[in-house]
């Protein structure tokens, strides 16, 4: 793979290019600054408490500082810290509070303060970039270290504009959307003129593509879930017609398998990895990070071919009591065992529940969380499993457990949470973190960023629509709903797929 392994970072953009230190994932994605408690913050919120919510944030006003000699991702610093830092002072100052009380007494947008330090000393990532895609890492005092690579990965660099474009709206200042979306153009405009396909790795200064697989796993897939959820929060046209594009040709070239889900003859819908340039084959593993997809086309209205993508993840859950990092679907074997407590199978089991109650998706859920308590508990909390087969452990719990994975599985059995229940429309970052979509994103002060006409100040744009469907939503017949929602003769068949049966 022109990617380095999965050893070399647990984040969602494992194509982060290497670094010397032999820890590197410990190293440059905790950054020495309370990552997990930051992380965290929304969470406590959700589950109602806030007494603990009000707890932490003071802790983060009173003991977090961004001016450290540290190099981080900006990437991971970015959905992990920055985003966090977001949604928490959304709670804090939303006048309707649907959490409950998560005011803070005399609270002064501290939070926001951190959040625009932080923004600020990720910049120059954007500096002395021919191509304006960002470098992969920045020292937090010292800017871009002088031995940084040019290369990095598509998602990493692809996937800002959701927080950055927030902090932006947040602020009257347009300098953050603006390299945000400035590194999506650029990605967006180095597509193939065949397929339409992004890479996976690219060079920064040259525009050329180091990394030619094309999927839907580490290294592309926040990149896609941006396009539309940038869309969703602020309303910009242009996003929506790059995703509307990149699904057609997901669609035209990465999936195989039967035209329908739930009918015909042929295998199950699988999106493979492929050539960018070809769209031919390149290799026969699937990522678990690619298990968010079902949750994208459930946002989208595609809920029928998210049932049996979802279905073909939860077999190998099932079979393993967890989702190795790489699966080679041909030999039926993992080919990376290793289990972080990634969400994102959990992610679309909820979304899918949201979107056609079929109680099938608590049983699912279920299954996850018994799965969880027996393989990874620990004695001071939740541990990576080292192999999925022999169930051995790791030293080491993501900051994502908590801001997704438990986050994700909370909401799903907590049908009269204030995320459903409130009136209020969220939408979830691609690191969990809750943000109300709101007027005030929808609107911005600026109108440099994009061209004449597509500026922010317009009526309402028009609803999210999967480019291969022409009903706006997909739904499923209510009547189904106690039904599974995959025709038992098909779960079979993945099952079979997977060596369950």
């Amino acid at each position: 793979s022109p990617c380095p392994g999965p050893e070399d970072g647990h984040c969602r953009a494992l194509c982060a290019v290497p670094r010397a230190d032999s820890n590197l994932n410990i190293n440059d994605v905790l950054g020495n600054y309370s990552l997990t408690l930051i992380d965290a913050l929304d969470t406590l919120a959700v589950m109602g408490n806030s007494s603990e919510f009000q707890k932490a944030v003071k802790l983060v006003i009173d003991t977090v500082s961004f001016d450290k000699d540290s190099t981080v991702q900006v990437f991971e610093a970015t959905i992990r810290v920055l985003g966090s830092l977001l949604s928490a002072h959304i709670i804090i100052t939303d006048t309707k509070q649907p959490f409950g009380d998560m005011s803070i007494k005399d609270y002064d947008n501290e939070l926001l303060h951190l959040a625009h330090d932080l923004a600020v000393r990720l910049l120059p990532a954007f500096e002395n970039t021919k191509t304006g895609i960002p470098y992969p890492r920045v020292n937090l005092k010292k800017g871009v270290p002088p031995d940084s690579h040019n290369e990095t990965c598509t998602a990493g660099a692809g996937s800002l504009l959701v927080e950055f474009g927030i902090l932006s709206r947040l602020l009257g200042d347009s300098t953050f959307e603006w390299v945000a979306r400035r590194a999506v153009k650029a990605l967006w405009s180095l597509r193939s003129n065949n397929t339409g396909l992004l890479g996976n790795v690219v060079n920064i200064q040259t525009g050329h593509w180091v990394g030619k697989q094309s999927g839907l796993g580490a290294g592309s897939d926040s990149f896609y879930e941006y396009l539309l959820k940038s869309y969703i929060l602020f309303g910009e046209k242009e996003d929506l017609d790059m995703f509307n594009s990149a699904y057609q040709n997901i669609q035209n070239h990465l999936r195989r398998g039967r035209e329908a889900c739930n009918e015909g003859e042929g295998d199950p819908p699988l999106y493979v990895n492929v050539n960018m340039y070809t769209g031919q084959l390149m290799n026969t593993w699937i990522d678990s990070l690619q298990a968010f997809f079902p949750g994208l086309q459930v946002l989208i209205g595609d809920v029928e071919d998210a049932i049996c993508l979802h279905a073909f993840y939860y077999a190998i859950w099932k079979r393993y009591g967890a989702l190795p990092e790489r699966y080679n679907w041909q030999l039926q074997a993992p080919d990376v065992p290793f289990y972080p407590l990634r969400p994102e199978l959990v992610e679309s089991t909820y979304l899918l529940y949201q979107a056609t109650k079929n109680p099938f998706y608590l049983h699912v859920g279920m299954d996850i969380l018994q799965s969880l308590e027996k393989y990874t508990k620990a004695k001071c909390g939740y541990a990576t499993l080292h192999h999925v087969v022999d169930k051995t452990k790791e030293d080491r719990m993501e900051s994502f457990f908590l801001s997704e994975t438990c986050k994700y599985l909370y909401l799903l059995f907590d049908e009269e949470n204030p995320v459903h229940r409130s009136g209020n429309k969220f939408m979830f970052t691609t690191e969990g973190h809750v943000v109300s979509v709101d007027e005030r994103f929808r609107s911005s002060l600026w109108e440099d960023i994009l061209p004449a006409g597509e500026h922010s100040l317009k009526a309402k744009p028009s609803e999210p629509k999967a480019a291969n469907f022409s009903s706006n939503c997909n739904r499923v017949p209510d009547e189904r709903r106690y039904l599974l929602p995959l025709k038992s003769n098909y779960m079979r068949q993945i099952d079979r797929m997977v060596g369950l049966i």
